[in-house]
């Protein structure tokens, strides 16, 4: 009886626990699968069909609620604005608040051409720490314990710190005498003493690995009407951290496309381009680096260049994309042109921005030059039905024919 009793026991503890994992599990589900934000163009409606058991109420005057278990139409009026929308699942849990905002309709010229990248960071980021030979055969690693990969050098004994080569000539003519860093350290600064050593040839090392610029090749995406630009569809990542490089400056510049390897399985393919760091060869300025793309003002170098291109599409919000057929816009040989591809899977509530879009490219002729995506067209403008998509961003490395895109919207709301 006393088993039967405990077997009993052990049965409802272990039904409430399967029954608690599967609730847990499905609103856990439903708040990913919602997105954070929708957007609306001002004086349009939106079917909006969130397939949820929720309920939403929208933080206006009149605090509308709404049924999301079914398709239903949000309509904007004219003016810019953003408001809230709370939702509760079953009508009683709260779930998530989505944030709907009213924006202008804008259209943007796609440029889908190559662009020479050089960035100097803010500061000097530490790549490692490691140690050497003194002269007294000692070994030395005065920055072991005390740097970190990722860390920011932006000052030494109260100097501000403009690049490597001012670290090196520092340390060597202070004969080994302690220094006072300042370092940027998951956005906290703090002081940071070192002391040099002496090398086997008798000069003065801190033993750090450092790194202030960067530099390659990618695609613009989208010119403005105030001749701002959007290029990449991500940001730029130093080689060895893998996180994103806190830009202090930075410059386009005009480039060739003079080689491509075509994309094989296990080995993506690149696209290989001149740059000449020379002043007239300067194409625009680099202000921002986010995850969502590299952001600047182009000059009149590449707005002549584009000057037969008037072409200005509507861009295309996410609820506004569709499967299927779509183009991307990239230059191969020497001249833009559209190349075919099929949208095969969007998913907007993604976390990685840079991957809501999946695509395959289906051109005959991009696939024979380049095997699909290889790198340096990220950046590439994603067309359909005339309006502007998104940009390609990554290549599969396992199929070299497909790969990911990010939606124009999440660019032009970084």
């Amino acid at each position: 009886m006393k088993r039967r009793i405990r077997y009993i026991f052990f049965l409802y503890i272990f039904l409430g626990f399967t029954i608690g994992l599967f609730c847990w599990a499905t609103y856990a589900y439903y708040q990913n699968s919602i997105p954070s934000t929708i957007r609306i163009k001002a004086g349009t409606s939106e079917e909006i069909n969130l397939r949820v058991p929720a309920s939403g109420v929208i933080d206006t005057d009149s605090e509308t609620v709404l049924a999301l278990n079914q398709p239903v139409t949000i309509v904007a009026g004219e003016d810019v604005r953003s408001c809230e929308m709370q939702l509760k699942l079953f009508g009683l849990l709260p779930l998530k608040n989505i944030d709907i905002q009213v924006i202008e309709n804008t259209y943007l010229t796609p440029v889908g051409r190559p662009i020479g990248i050089y960035v100097r960071t803010q500061g000097v980021l530490v790549i490692d720490t490691g140690d050497f030979q003194g002269n007294d055969k000692n070994i030395y690693a005065p920055s072991q314990y005390k740097l970190q990969s990722g860390d920011y050098l932006t000052a030494m004994d109260g100097i501000a710190i403009s690049d490597k080569k001012q670290i090196r000539e520092y340390v060597e003519s202070g004969n080994g005498k302690e220094i006072i860093f300042q370092v940027s350290r998951n956005d906290e600064l703090i002081q940071v003493k070192i002391k040099p050593a002496a090398d086997g040839n008798g000069i003065y090392k801190i033993g750090a690995w450092l790194r202030d610029s960067a530099q390659g090749i990618g695609t613009m995406t989208y010119l403005d009407a105030q001749n701002r630009f959007g290029a990449l569809g991500h940001g730029i990542n130093d080689m060895d951290t893998g996180e994103l490089l806190r830009l202090g400056n930075g410059l386009l510049y005009h480039t060739d496309i003079v080689a491509v390897k075509r994309g094989e399985k296990g080995d993506p393919g690149e696209l290989t381009g001149i740059i000449e760091y020379k002043p007239e060869q300067v194409s625009g300025v680099i202000v921002d680096n986010t995850v969502e793309g590299i952001y600047g003002v182009a000059n009149s170098n590449i707005i002549e260049e584009l000057a037969e291109s008037t072409e200005k599409l509507p861009v295309a919000l996410k609820q506004e994309v569709n499967l299927g057929d779509a183009q991307i816009l990239c230059t191969i040989d020497g001249t833009a042109k559209y190349y075919d591809v099929q949208l095969t899977k969007l998913n907007p509530s993604e976390e990685t921005v840079n991957r809501q879009i999946s695509l395959t490219v289906t051109d005959p002729e991009l696939l024979e030059l380049t095997g699909g995506i290889v790198q340096g067209m990220s950046g590439a403008p994603i067309i359909q039905d005339g309006k502007f998509v998104g940009a390609v961003t990554h290549v599969l490395v396992q199929d070299a024919a497909k790969g990911y895109g990010i939606f124009i919207e999440d660019m032009l709301g970084h």
